[in-house]
């Protein structure tokens, strides 16, 4: 953390930081009942190094909030420990965890917008994406606060079929999204249409 600094508007700075949702979640008191599940790189470490990342998130030293997502089979993830692989399926739950977060009062939902949608725009210097403008591409998420929801098998949407949260009850659901103005999902159903569109970055 002390390589990073906050003195800096996020558009000027020169060196920039991620911190994943793993490592705001997890620490090594879940290797006993999660083991090679959460091997990742760099790896998931003591509460005092998760204590130090949620301050630097929250002081503007860490820029964005990152998945890392990295969907290997359950088959790939087994010792010995060099052939495990390392990485975790977690694009489907990084805002719900998040979310959990704020309603526990650890991080304002503007944050949560900020780092998990404008700084990635402002950060990768993307067109017309990552904030609510007028002319821009409307790639939304709906939420619902008040939506509990536990992570079965079922409601598992990764094709690798599985999840280090798996009966983990969140409090908070995502109800919708829509990718280039299009509904994409609803509800847990993923409605099948137009491929994506390219990123464009303003880039000189």
């Amino acid at each position: 953390m002390q390589l990073f600094s906050n003195m800096l508007p996020l558009h000027e700075k020169m060196i920039t930081a991620e911190v994943c949702v793993h490592h705001l979640h997890f620490t090594d008191e879940d290797y006993p009942r999660l083991g090679y599940q959460i091997k990742c790189n760099p790896s998931i470490k003591s509460s005092n190094n998760k204590a130090a990342l949620w301050q630097g998130l929250l002081d503007g030293r860490l820029d964005v909030i990152a998945t890392d997502h990295a969907p290997h089979l359950l088959t790939e993830k087994q010792p010995p420990y060099e052939k495990a692989h390392a990485g975790l399926p977690l694009v489907q739950h990084a805002l719900p965890l998040m979310l959990s977060y704020h309603q526990q009062g650890m991080i304002p939902l503007e944050t949560i917008v900020d780092k998990m949608s404008h700084a990635v725009a402002t950060c990768y210097k993307l067109q017309e994406r990552g904030f609510l403008r007028e002319g821009y591409f409307a790639d939304l998420v709906m939420v619902d606060l008040a939506k509990p929801f536990t992570v079965t098998n079922e409601n598992l949407l990764y094709k690798c079929g599985w999840s280090p949260f798996l009966n983990h009850r969140f409090p908070s659901s995502v109800t919708h999204s829509f990718v280039n103005g299009r509904l994409a999902y609803d509800n847990g159903q993923i409605i099948e249409g137009d491929p994506g569109k390219r990123l464009v970055f303003n880039r000189i």
